[in-house]
């Protein structure tokens, strides 16, 4: 007879893909909206998401088939990989604002996971749970890539690749400022002008920004950060979608940002800095980008090293 509990709720952060310069692999979490996940253990073999609520516009029309919804097939992939002889009744309480380039998609399967985890007779280890958690991401994005499920799953910044999550070493006094516009930019979208192949110079160039960023954050060196946080692959073809973006990245350089760009597929903005002083002072200028444009946004400022997704309301699993 198992000692564990019938049920469980986890909450997941919300967070900035790529980082930049980190297409696809580079992504860290910040102390900001949520989406929470409360998971029951029932006897049916299957999975069943009840309901799906929370503030933000639009969350009452995500599917509700399992096989449909990130966090569904997340759970769907960890009961087969265990031959699990149980199911999971699921509930979603949506707080990250959906197409916003936030990793709202990424936190509904990460939160219901982090939650399943702790149903199971021999819960498995953060590592173990990313296998799944891609799985739950690919159905929004259409790609197995864990820019924000492996930040979500470790906390702080984390370098992903198909089969491994690394946690990265992460200054203490990096902090950041996302401005979320009132607008939505579907991840599929934003990708699709990706499609174009590059040149090889530019492909070296954004390379060699790759490599002083990661040496920086190592180093936890200021002017190695600054002059690798320039993205110059995506955010230009990725710029056009999302009106008021060159004011907002303006906004945060002109305060000292040791780099500016968008976060995830957009429209969201993001950008670093080497205090929390700094970062609340550029943050109502970030956003006076966005509403200069006509478009109402939301302005956060947290920790580069946020908070990784735990259990609410019991001990961390």
């Amino acid at each position: 007879m198992s000692d564990r509990p019938a049920s469980a709720r986890a909450f997941a952060p919300a967070s900035v893909g790529n980082i930049g310069v980190g297409f696809d692999v580079l992504g860290h979490v910040i102390d900001g909206p949520r989406d929470v996940a409360h998971v029951r253990r029932i006897d049916t073999p299957e999975v069943r998401i009840d309901s799906i609520g929370g503030a933000v516009e639009g969350a009452d029309r995500l599917p509700l088939a399992a096989a449909d919804n990130t966090a569904g097939r997340a759970l769907q992939s960890l009961r087969a990989a265990l031959s699990l002889p149980f199911g999971f009744a699921l509930t979603l309480e949506k707080g990250i604002p959906l197409g916003s380039g936030l990793g709202g998609s990424a936190a509904s399967c990460v939160a219901a996971l982090v939650a399943a985890n702790a149903l199971l007779d021999a819960p498995l280890s953060r590592e173990a749970l990313y296998p799944f958690a891609l799985d739950g991401e690919s159905v929004a994005s259409g790609a197995r890539h864990g820019d924000n499920v492996a930040p979500m799953l470790l906390g702080a910044v984390t370098l992903s690749t198909a089969d491994r999550l690394i946690a990265l070493d992460v200054p203490d006094w990096l902090f950041a400022v996302v401005v979320h516009p009132d607008q939505v930019l579907e991840t599929r979208r934003s990708r699709a002008v990706l499609a174009d192949p590059y040149a090889l110079h530019d492909v070296v160039n954004h390379t060699t920004h790759l490599a002083l960023f990661l040496t920086g954050l190592q180093r936890g060196d200021r002017d190695l950060i600054r002059a690798g946080l320039h993205d110059v692959l995506v955010e230009p073809r990725r710029a056009p979608l999302i009106p008021g973006f060159a004011a907002v990245k303006a906004a945060a350089l002109a305060h000292g940002a040791l780099g500016a760009s968008i976060s995830g597929g957009g429209p969201s903005v993001f950008a670093w800095f080497d205090s929390r002083e700094a970062a609340e002072r550029a943050a109502p200028a970030m956003r006076a980008g966005f509403t200069g444009a006509g478009i109402e946004a939301q302005a956060y400022v947290s920790p580069v090293a946020g908070p990784r997704a735990d259990l609410l309301d019991g001990d961390a699993a």
